[in-house]
Formats: structure tokens, sequence, C-alpha cells
């Protein structure tokens, strides 16, 4: 962390180098996270216990919690928060995802995903 960066909530700069990730989209979830909170969207109280419930309900589920499931719990705990404020709904987050999912299947590998409107059909 150098001196421009500011540490999460609760955290300082020197309890991690930083976050690390094992794909890309695991930095934009937490990006994007840490957007919305700073925009006001949750606090980080209200963030921490959506994670947590999530996480809590995984391993109910049988997750082994070995860490790589981590920031898929991230995510659904995001889109929870997010359609449970009214930034979104439930309907729209799965209406992306599927065109994400449709645009990821017709792109070749390396190349970068690009969604079009015809990702929505």
């Amino acid at each position: 962390m150098n001196e421009t960066q500011q540490p999460l909530p609760g955290m300082t700069s020197d309890d991690v180098a930083g976050p690390v990730f094992r794909e890309p989209w695991e930095a934009h979830a937490f990006a994007l996270a840490v957007s919305l909170h700073q925009r006001g969207l949750f606090s980080w109280p209200e963030w921490a216990e959506a994670l947590a419930r999530q996480i809590g309900a995984a391993q109910a589920a049988g997750d082994a919690d070995l860490g790589d499931t981590y920031y898929r719990h991230w995510l659904a705990a995001l889109e929870t928060l997010v359609a449970a404020k009214g930034a979104s709904s439930a309907a729209e987050l799965e209406r992306y995802q599927q065109a994400w999912d449709r645009a990821a299947d017709r792109t070749p590998h390396g190349r970068a995903i690009e969604l079009r409107e015809q990702d929505f059909g």
C-alpha cells in the first residue's frame, strides 16, 4: 500500500500489503463493493453483515471454506445488498448475468469480452 491508498474501514496500512486476487473478476467485485460503500449505498457494518450471512449460508450448505470460493460469496453478498437497497433488482442482475454468460460463450479465448445488445436476447 502506498501513501495515496487508503485502508478499508477497520484496517490499517500495516494489516496487509494489499488484497490478493486469483482472477480479474475478483478484483472488480472487490472494487465495486468498496466504491458502492464510498458512495453511501451501504455502511461497512451492513456490508460485513451481508458477507457474513452469505458465508454462513454457504458453509451450512457444505462449502468447505478453503478460500477458493471467498469472492463468489463476496459477489453474492454484493448482489443481495444492491437488490435490497433498491439500486438494482434481482431480476435485472440475473438478466445481466445471463447476458455476460452469452457474451463469454461467443468470445474467443484470450479476447476481451464485450457485452452487446444481442447478448440480452
